[in-house]
């Protein structure tokens, strides 16, 4: 019976601490995500109308890069109620079937609409402005992809630096010398 115990003991400590739900699909649902028909016009719409600004997650089914930001980054409640508070995310399956809506109106399977936005890996999140201009496509229209898994500091950085809209600012701080001067910050213990 002790053997039992410690051996489940064992067993439970070797687990991470906080396990992404995994949907259906084999993606990892977090309780922000928005469950929508993909028409990104409406989409964009939705999220203007609610004060937010659209954001879209590519993701894959067994994607260990996309398991690392569940379970490090978006389990930290501030990151979760920062983006849900300020972001409306749309998820996309890197190799799904589900009919996407792009801006341009074209429609196409997430898997196809990921090849015309050149989307490779995942995750991949991509940051769509207040507006589109007419014809133009999510991935033209983007004001910033963040390609990869990324750390606490360096995702709440790039979500920040697009809610402030710093990539209209003309005043040199592109993200990487923005998230350099945060990092600064951050190690001199001046946060925001």
């Amino acid at each position: 019976m002790k053997a039992w115990i410690g051996a489940a003991l064992a067993m439970a400590m070797a687990l991470p601490a906080w396990a992404a739900e995994l949907g259906d699909d084999g993606l990892h649902k977090e309780p922000w995500f928005h469950d929508t028909f993909k028409d990104l016009r409406e989409d964009l719409a939705e999220a203007n109308a609610s004060g937010k600004r659209l954001v879209l997650f590519f993701e894959q089914r067994g994607c260990v890069y996309c398991t690392e930001m569940h379970e490090k980054v978006f389990s930290d409640p501030e990151i979760a109620k920062f983006i849900d508070d300020n972001f409306f995310a749309v998820q996309l399956n890197l190799h799904g079937d589900t009919e996407v809506t792009d801006f341009d109106g074209e429609s196409l399977s997430e898997k196809q609409m990921a090849r015309k936005w050149r989307v490779l890996f995942t995750p991949n999140i991509i940051f769509m402005p207040e507006e589109v201009e007419e014809g133009a496509s999510a991935v033209d229209a983007a004001v910033a992809v963040m390609p990869g898994a990324f750390g606490k500091g360096t995702t709440v950085d790039m979500f920040t630096w697009v809610l402030e809209k710093r990539y209209e600012l003309d005043n040199g701080e592109d993200f990487q010398r923005y998230h350099a001067r945060r990092i600064q910050e951050r190690n001199n213990g001046k946060t925001d």
